[in-house]
């Protein structure tokens, strides 16, 4: 388990044979994916590499970072660091 150390998942819950049939994205939930990879990096703690694939929009990249890096993500934004798009 050492060896993961990025993962990229999907925000979308639609399965890969949905998504091909698929004319849209489902928007998914933000805070259930940043709770996901929270429990993911318990689980597999040199995962240090997150990101996201289809679906997943800057309200997602947010949960995640707020989840696995309350910290950071703390300092991060009350100081202003933070570029909105």
């Amino acid at each position: 388990m050492s060896r993961i150390r990025g993962i990229r998942a999907n925000a979308s819950t639609r399965s890969h044979a949905e998504l091909n049939e698929a004319a849209d994205l489902d928007e998914g939930n933000p805070l259930e994916l940043g709770n996901q990879y929270r429990e993911l990096r318990h689980k597999l703690p040199h995962l240090n590499i997150l990101g996201g694939c289809c679906g997943t929009d800057s309200r997602h990249i947010t949960a995640i970072c707020k989840a696995c890096l309350p910290m950071l993500w703390n300092h991060i934004s009350s100081k202003g660091l933070l570029q909105s798009t």
